[in-house]
């Protein structure tokens, strides 16, 4: 029985406008924020410098790829994580996660500092952290939607979502300026440093626990529960979907193979990654605050649709240049719309779903996110075989076809889902 109602699952949403910082203002998000945004310059510090480590050291797209892939190599195990999540302390859950991470940087680092490092080395770490890095996502969203009230739902994830933009530019500047002039072991000091202050703010958090006191089943039958409950969501299972394909389709150039696309394109050096990483992502950043202070929409799906198209055209014309002066720019646009569509899909989520089913949707949510390193693992191999343009642009291209025909099976994404859907 349901002894009180949680915040984020209100049946009237406030309409009155909130400050662009209001999420802010609730104490353990601020905690929340502050862990994250360590852990994500880290992890952004990690991207770049092993991805330009792994290129020059194999001179392999392929190789780049896969490294990129194999950050995600957890991913199948996220239902699991969710399951675990919705039957113990979220918080406590964290400070493992990152705790770990911290662990995987110390030991490159000492290999580094000790010049024993093999690009072996570095995907078998890899392939540790990317077992963490899933399970991570799936607790700061689900910790994100228990914290935060419904009305400050819009405005709490676009603040979320600039710890992942500014990391990108402060992990890609920082991350190429360690790397080039200290080497990779100093650059290591860097990263190592960072998972140790998330794991201290991450003790500020204020998790709750359901006020839904449910029968505790096996966790393969409450695993269960939770896919027949995104199944029989008219909301959730088209979402899933859309989240798969822009993960297998419109990501891969941004997370992991930005590196060929610098070198091989723009024939630029780390310095050159680093600033073509760092416009992306303050046209994210940008994109984000702007979710945060402007954007309320009553209808998140719609919006979703709108910038999801216009992504997928903007990465067309990105892959027709080879030119700075249009390139940039560009990327930078893509950051927005990448901030606006996914901020507006993570919305849609915690606004639908049940708190006492929180875990488990979000962490076969992250299932959808193994899109990204199978694109990732087929676009460096495409690239070898038909270069960089060739291949951002077929990806593009398919991307457009499914969310054209998602549109003809789900038309309420376009139209609307209603009042009953939503919940209110």
């Amino acid at each position: 029985m349901r002894s009180e109602q949680h915040p984020t699952v209100a049946t009237q949403e406030s309409t009155t406008k909130v400050s662009p910082f209001a999420a802010f203002g609730i104490r353990s998000f601020r905690f929340q924020w502050s862990a994250d945004a360590m852990t994500t310059w880290g992890s952004e510090m990690e991207t770049l410098i092993l991805g330009w480590y792994i290129l020059v050291a194999t001179d392999s797209p392929f190789l780049v790829g896969l490294l990129g892939a194999l950050r995600f190599s957890g991913t199948l195990t996220a239902p699991i994580v969710g399951v675990i999540a919705d039957r113990m302390s979220r918080k406590v859950m964290l400070i493992v996660l990152r705790a770990g991470s911290g662990v995987s940087a110390l030991a490159l680092l000492i290999l580094a500092a000790t010049d024993l490092i093999q690009p072996w080395h570095v995907f078998v770490i890899a392939s540790v952290s990317g077992m963490l890095r899933p399970a991570d996502n799936v607790l700061r969203q689900s910790l994100i939607a228990d914290t935060v009230p419904r009305n400050l739902l819009m405005n709490a994830s676009g603040l979320a979502r600039t710890t992942q933009d500014t990391a990108r530019i402060i992990g890609a500047l920082l991350g190429a300026t360690l790397l080039s002039r200290l080497g990779l072991g100093w650059a290591y000091v860097g990263v190592t440093m960072f998972y140790a202050f998330s794991v201290l703010f991450v003790l500020g958090i204020n998790a709750i626990r359901s006020s839904v006191i449910t029968k505790r089943a096996n966790p393969l039958t409450e695993m269960k529960q939770g896919l027949r409950y995104m199944v029989e969501s008219s909301v959730i299972q088209p979402i899933m979907f859309l989240a798969f394909l822009v993960n297998a389709t419109a990501f891969p150039l941004t997370n992991g193979l930005l590196p060929v696309v610098a070198r091989d394109v723009y024939g630029h050096d780390e310095n050159g990654l680093a600033k073509m990483v760092a416009v992306f992502a303050i046209g994210a950043l940008v994109g984000s605050l702007t979710m945060a202070a402007v954007v309320n929409s009553r209808r998140p799906e719609r919006f979703m649709m709108v910038t999801m198209v216009i992504w997928y055209l903007l990465l067309i014309l990105f892959a027709q240049t080879d030119s700075d002066a249009i390139g940039l720019p560009l990327l930078a646009l893509i950051g927005a719309s990448i901030s606006f569509c996914m901020v507006s899909m993570s919305v849609v989520l915690m606004t639908f779903t049940k708190f006492e089913m929180r875990g488990r949707v979000m962490g076969i949510r992250m299932l959808a996110v193994y899109g990204l390193p199978m694109g990732l693992v087929i676009g460096g191999w495409l690239i070898e075989q038909y270069g960089v343009p060739a291949t951002i642009t077929g990806y593009a291209i398919g991307g457009l076809i499914a969310v054209v025909l998602s549109v003809l099976k789900w038309p309420k994404l376009v139209t609307g889902f209603s009042a009953t859907e939503r919940g209110e």
